[in-house]
């Protein structure tokens, strides 16, 4: 079974997402595990604080060293073979075939949910990979951890349930979008389905969808 750990400061954002469709037969099949790990229960003090002004000055706050150690080693001490992975503008951009990779790797993995300004640099010492979904700035790493979740598990064998499911998809092959796809009726509003589709000459269907896919730009 897959374990996939993240530290977040707000794991309610990901029961949603992780216990609906997909996710949640991922789990029910036993092919995966999630947890939460949350960065408030390893704060300093009181107050729980995770945060702090940078030195050398600069507008908002930084995640804590302190904290983001202590998360990271409770992830590690659950399993002490996952990969940390930390959600950053300045990552490796995300795509499908590292997608299908990092699902057939087999590996575990601790996604670190940056807030704030940044983090610490002294945490690179326990990353393992960074990762950014675009160039684009966005209020927390959740949302890209809950991307890149998604699209390392559907992956996993027997998760999509059709055989060819992800075979044929976009970007499946690195470039392609996926061809226009149709069902019934024939007819909606004056839009016919292509008469090819419903010839039954696999042979002509499978050069259309061809001559219709698209390469990605």
């Amino acid at each position: 079974m897959r374990k996939i750990q993240v530290i977040t400061l707000f794991p309610e954002m990901f029961e949603g997402v992780l216990n609906s469709s997909m996710m949640w037969k991922a789990q029910d099949q036993k092919a995966v595990e999630f947890r939460m790990i949350n960065l408030r229960d390893f704060g300093l003090g009181l107050r729980k604080r995770v945060d702090d002004t940078p030195y050398g000055g600069g507008d908002g706050m930084l995640l804590m060293a302190e904290p983001l150690f202590a998360a990271i080693n409770d992830g590690k001490k659950f399993d002490p073979t996952a990969k940390v992975v930390l959600m950053t503008p300045r990552g490796m951009r995300w795509k499908q075939s590292l997608a299908q990779t990092w699902s057939d790797s087999n590996d575990d993995y601790i996604f670190v949910c940056g807030r704030y300004e940044g983090y610490d640099e002294r945490i690179m010492t326990l990353v393992d990979e960074q990762v950014s979904v675009g160039d684009y700035v966005l209020t927390g790493g959740e949302l890209p951890a809950m991307t890149i979740i998604d699209s390392i598990v559907r992956l996993i064998p027997g998760v999509l349930g059709g055989e060819n499911s992800a075979a044929i998809e976009s970007f499946s092959d690195g470039e392609t979008l996926e061809y226009p796809q149709y069902t019934r009726p024939e007819v909606f509003n004056g839009l016919e389905v292509p008469k090819v589709l419903l010839s039954g000459n696999h042979g002509e269907i499978a050069k259309w969808r061809a001559e219709n896919s698209l390469k990605a730009e």
